[in-house]
């Protein structure tokens, strides 16, 4: 695998918690999330800076692979990298791992670039150059 990944640390709060003590598996989504906010604001290229130059990033797929539960108190190291981005489309690949190490969770999203109305348009490539160095060929099952 080519390209630089994106790192970003998450505290997992009591409210993400199951009664059981682990992240409900629906808030991995807000985590992935959380991280590809953080990733454009570090790339100089915030989601509202384009939002309010109509264009927005819809997710179109999304493939999550739980390995492992997160607990309350964990602290996450969250890895991001580009695993496409071709025209109309963005995808990004994630690893979550714990402090010990463990893999928690691997996951993609599919993205398509849009109008706000919606409308498909072509990646800006003021944004696709900053992207570039993110790259990367290997797909989530290959990172495993």
């Amino acid at each position: 695998m080519a390209g630089q990944k994106f790192r970003h640390q998450h505290r997992v709060t009591y409210a993400e918690c199951t009664l059981g003590n682990h992240i409900y598996y629906a808030r991995y989504l807000d985590l992935l999330e959380e991280t590809r906010g953080e990733f454009f604001r570090a790339l100089g290229e915030p989601l509202l800076k384009w939002q309010e130059a109509d264009t927005i990033f819809p997710v179109v797929e999304c493939h999550l692979r739980y390995k492992a539960a997160a607990r309350y108190d964990d602290l996450l190291d969250i890895e991001l990298w580009v695993s496409d981005l071709d025209r109309v489309r963005l995808g990004f690949s994630h690893r979550i791992v714990n402090g010990a190490g463990a893999e928690l969770l691997l996951a993609s999203t599919l993205h398509a670039c849009t109008s706000v109305g919606e409308k498909l348009q072509r990646l800006p490539e003021q944004l696709v150059q900053k992207l570039k160095p993110f790259k990367a060929v290997a797909t989530m099952e290959e990172t495993s």
